[in-house]
């Protein structure tokens, strides 16, 4: 058994998402690393802690690597003293270690998180755990008891697979000019656009995975794909946040928002607001040919087989 300490928002919610992890042993709630040794529920904002949740888990079903790959999926890393509605400091985001072993990992997956976004600095703590004081029990599996109770975190999120990007490589660009075609390498590496209505993918309906061309890395579930009459490949959302990147494009002299792949930094296609409002209200429009398509019944030969379960469950 191992143990490490979460901060994340309200406790509630991230203590229910983990419990949910499969490896995940045990959690507790509390509150960690304040000014003193003790305190409670109404004196946060004067003693410093940080809402924490501690996750105990099996290492040999569920690493530190993976549970820390699951908590930045239900973060933002770049929010100071708040996440979702909560505001103040014991809202904050924390990491909290008690081996120099952990440290190194925690360091690299910072390190990791913070260069897929160009650089930019969490705004995550990360220190030697120095106290957890166990939290009220009216706190403790807070939405077990209460299954309509407030809850930023979707714990849903917490079956959907991880996609470690250490798992996929991206060829060289001398690779890449010789297996993609042509309209796929001007698509992905010169940020073309294909014809509408004349692509691939626009109005298939088959069911199964679709994901980057250049790298295999899962981008989108069969799923989540509607018929937006635009003539591009229309997604509600991709299979998980961390797949997807986002840039400013104002190259047609408007501004609009591009979509990336993570792994393979191939431009995709661009995200709209006006998708479908009862899920979510966004309109992912990705060219066919930034995508390849895994059937359902080839995803468990081609390594894709973990996102099947997925794929049943929103059909």
């Amino acid at each position: 058994m191992n143990e490490i300490y979460l901060a994340g928002g309200c406790f509630w919610g991230l203590e229910e998402y983990f419990s949910q992890i499969e490896g995940v042993l045990a959690t507790r709630v509390g509150y960690a690393n304040g000014q003193v040794e003790t305190t409670n529920y109404e004196l946060l904002k004067q003693t410093d802690h940080a809402e924490t949740v501690r996750v105990t888990y099996d290492s040999n079903q569920v690493g530190l690597r993976a549970i820390l790959l699951y908590y930045f999926r239900v973060i933002d890393p770049f929010s100071v003293n708040q996440q979702g509605a909560d505001k103040g400091r014991q809202y904050r985001t924390g990491i909290y270690y008690q081996s120099d072993t952990d440290k190194a990992i925690i360091d690299r997956v910072v390190k990791e998180q913070e260069e897929q976004f160009g650089g930019r600095k969490l705004a995550v703590e990360v220190e030697a755990l120095r106290h957890f004081i166990d939290a009220e029990e009216g706190h403790q599996d807070y939405l077990k008891k209460h299954p309509g109770g407030y809850c930023h975190i979707d714990p849903s999120l917490a079956h959907v697979p991880l996609i470690d990007a250490d798992a996929y490589q991206v060829p060289s660009q001398e690779q890449l000019r010789e297996e993609l075609s042509q309209l796929q390498y001007a698509v992905t590496q010169e940020a073309a656009t294909e014809r509408p209505f004349a692509n691939e993918f626009w109005d298939s309906d088959e069911a199964g995975l679709y994901v980057d061309v250049t790298s295999g890395e899962p981008l989108f579930l069969s799923t989540d794909k509607f018929d937006s009459g635009c003539g591009w490949p229309s997604f509600t959302r991709p299979i998980s946040k961390e797949v997807a990147q986002y840039a400013r494009d104002t190259s047609l002299g408007r501004e609009r928002i591009e979509v990336r792949s993570r792994v393979g930094q191939a431009h995709l296609g661009h995200v709209f607001d006006d998708g479908p409002k009862e899920a979510g209200g966004l309109r992912y429009c990705i060219n066919s040919a930034a995508l390849r398509f895994v059937p359902r019944d080839q995803m468990e030969s081609q390594g894709y087989g973990a996102f099947l379960a997925l794929l049943e469950r929103k059909r």
